[in-house]
């Protein structure tokens, strides 16, 4: 299958250089000095134990689409790997990058982005997906990657017409075993919707803390200062899963704790570290949008209302 990744940072980049490292047709979307890089020296992947190079093509937004313009064919698999606040802009990039065949696979923190660009999308497929991995983008051309997490989730939401989804789920299948090859953990949910609040109830309050308290994963960890207000924010997306009929594990509460516990003491989410480099963050998805939704489930949310007030406070 051809792929295309779109947004070279942590996510994308680890997706292509994986991807590509095993043959498959992958080609990039970038900017600035790191895409320069990836054209001239190949993308690099840094692992705590190896480094690999792969050569894959890479262009900026209005060079791809003169590639297709000329006749460079469309892709099977578009991932979708920017920020939140990057999206809106992208609408009309992914309109003319993809076409009818092509699967569009939001690969985001925001819970329900998919659905929100279907709405946007309306004559492509749009799916929705997750992603659980430790990695950042490093010096231009490379990604840093910690650990050994690398699990990457996606379906077809709920609602789906059934003539998209028999033309959908054999492409879905056949990404998972592209996926696997590649060495990436895969599933084609069932339930993504489920699927992708059970990411958000991990990476919401883990960015929230650390962009109101600068927080480190050992400051969630046993004795940290903050892993009693990680777990109230976890049991109060948890109240809003309830309210709002999206069903979770029982234990989530407990298999986030032990997702926090093997981290690295010093890991931080993307967007606490946007926030310290005084960046443009996701905070309006990943902490003002959940005060959003428990208002709609009537749902009290008081330690959210905290992290809102005192970021709103800051500016952010």
């Amino acid at each position: 299958m051809r792929y295309l990744i779109v947004g070279a940072g942590g996510t994308g980049g680890a997706l292509a250089g994986f991807l590509g490292r095993t043959g498959r047709e992958v080609t990039l979307i970038a900017r600035g000095s790191h895409l320069e890089a990836i054209r001239q020296q190949g993308l690099t992947v840094d692992l705590p134990e190896e480094s690999f190079k792969v050569k894959i093509p890479a262009y900026d937004m209005p060079g791809y689409l003169q590639a297709r313009a000329e006749g460079v064919a469309a892709p099977d698999i578009v991932f979708v790997c920017l920020k939140g606040y990057s999206l809106e802009e992208a609408v009309p990039f992914l309109q003319k990058a993809a076409d009818e065949h092509s699967l569009i696979i939001p690969i985001l923190n925001i819970y329900g982005t998919g659905g929100r660009l279907q709405e946007k999308l309306q004559d492509r497929t749009v799916t929705d997906g997750c992603i659980y991995i430790f990695s950042q983008k490093g010096e231009p051309g490379h990604i840093k990657m910690g650990g050994g997490l690398f699990r990457v989730i996606y379906g077809l939401r709920r609602g789906t017409p059934e003539a998209v989804a028999k033309a959908a789920e054999p492409v879905l299948e056949k990404l998972t075993e592209e996926l696997k090859e590649a060495g990436a953990k895969a599933l084609h949910s069932r339930q993504i919707e489920a699927d992708c609040y059970r990411k958000f109830t991990l990476i919401s309050p883990m960015a929230s803390l650390g962009a109101a308290y600068g927080t480190r994963a050992k400051d969630l960890q046993p004795g940290g200062v903050c892993r009693e207000k990680f777990i109230a924010l976890v049991e109060e997306l948890m109240a809003i899963a309830r309210a709002k009929d999206i069903p979770l594990p029982e234990d989530m509460l407990e298999i986030n704790l032990k997702m926090v516990d093997n981290m690295d003491k010093d890991a931080t989410s993307s967007m606490q570290r946007d926030v310290e480099a005084g960046r443009p963050s996701e905070v309006d998805g990943l902490t003002y949008e959940v005060a959003r939704m428990a208002q709609e489930a009537g749902v009290k949310v008081p330690v959210y209302e905290e992290m809102v007030a005192l970021l709103k406070e800051r500016g952010l």
